[in-house]
């Protein structure tokens, strides 16, 4: 089987494990749940899959897509606005790749991740502390030179593995992670959301 056959058949199945569920409506999840990592993986796919899918999703729910200016974010303006993160309201998310954002009115990342207990995996700081060591530059001018600060930071909540069934190809390894982020497309804005990665795994349970 080709990686393409087999990435086809692993998320065309991926939205049907839900279905499978007679009580699993993605018309029926909210998009606080799906940002709040509330969801299984397929679950969220089903209901990822049904935003601009034959469900139509997000005409049904009136949401207005808008140019995010980031050509790996699909943005939508909300009706109303939703809670996240306790106390932060948007009327704005996002969807990436495996990812659904809540968009926020946070210009420092930092403070809503400090309170989930998430690192920065691009701090600068580091290598700021050593330049301004070396006398190469002071701070001054080195934060001149860099007014935008990269924030990438997530903290795993669920990594499963489903080593493949007796007759099966591959099994999955699932991992669902809390994320928080900024983009040079949204300044002044944190990018506060859930991921959903299914891999598709031998029965040595090695990514294939």
């Amino acid at each position: 089987m080709t990686h393409f056959a087999l990435f086809a058949a692993l998320f065309a199945a991926a939205p049907l494990a839900a279905a499978d569920d007679p009580n699993f409506d993605p018309a029926t999840v909210r998009e606080t749940d799906a940002i709040e990592c509330r969801l299984d993986a397929p679950s969220y796919n089903g209901f990822a899959f049904a935003i601009s899918g034959e469900e139509a999703l997000a005409k049904k729910r009136h949401w207005r897509k808008i140019d995010s200016g980031n050509p790996f974010l699909t943005e939508y303006e909300l009706p109303a606005p939703i809670q996240v993160a306790g106390s932060y309201s948007t009327r704005r998310i996002a969807f990436s790749s495996n990812a659904i954002l809540a968009i926020l009115d946070l210009a420092d990342p930092g403070v809503i991740a400090g309170k989930q207990g998430i690192t920065n995996a691009a701090d600068a700081e580091p290598l700021i502390d050593e330049l301004v060591q070396s006398g190469k530059a002071s701070r001054a001018e080195i934060e001149k030179a860099m007014p935008f600060r990269k924030f990438l930071g997530e903290k795993v909540l669920v990594d499963s593995t489903e080593l493949p069934a007796n007759g099966e190809s591959f099994g999955t390894h699932m991992v669902i992670a809390r994320t928080v982020s900024n983009a040079t497309s949204h300044p002044g804005k944190t990018l506060y959301g859930c991921s959903y990665q299914i891999e598709p795994i031998g029965k040595d349970g090695k990514p294939l």
